[in-house]
């Protein structure tokens, strides 16, 4: 039986957390967990200084420190979202038991990556259950997932006057 694809997208607050949620649950029971950060390379976050004080949970940036042009990506955004996508492709071959891409439903919107090669690469999944995160997931993503779930925002402080540490990053 070959792993879930679970999409988490739409424009609220929460995909990454819920998609860490689920990586935390699993590392929890000793399962092997991999996380593909596209267009983040910010060391200083939370979850990529917790993945040393959580065992069996990798995570992985391929990134800028700053925040990309979603009208124009430049060449060195969308060659770090392929180095993501092969690294991706080599965690596949070694079957963790979730591999989670965050933002790459974003990355694919803006030009990054072809939602062809991410369903390319979740044909070549296995026994491995498949996160997907971002804003603006394409057509193509959403019919393939198993499960969609869309965040939305009911209520939020518009606007967010400071994006508070340990919640936001």
């Amino acid at each position: 039986m070959n792993g879930r694809v679970y999409c988490y997208t739409g424009d609220g607050s929460g995909k990454t957390t819920a998609a860490f949620g689920l990586a935390l649950r699993a590392a929890g029971h000793g399962k092997r967990v991999v996380v593909v950060q596209f267009m983040k390379g910010r060391p200083e976050v939370g979850e990529h200084k917790g993945k040393n004080l959580i065992p069996h949970l990798e995570v992985h940036q391929f990134g800028r420190k700053q925040f990309i042009n979603l009208h124009k990506p430049s060449e060195t955004d969308k060659k770090l979202a392929q180095k993501g996508l092969e690294f991706a492709r080599k965690t596949l071959s070694e079957h963790p038991f979730l591999l989670v891409l965050d933002e790459i439903n974003l990355a694919a919107a803006v030009g990054l990556i072809s939602p062809r090669q991410i369903i390319s690469l979740l044909k070549k999944r296995g026994r491995t259950h498949v996160v997907l995160t971002g804003r603006y997931a394409p057509p193509e993503l959403i019919n393939y997932a198993d499960y969609v779930t869309y965040v939305i925002d009911v209520k939020k402080p518009i606007p967010l006057l400071k994006d508070t540490k340990g919640i936001e990053w």
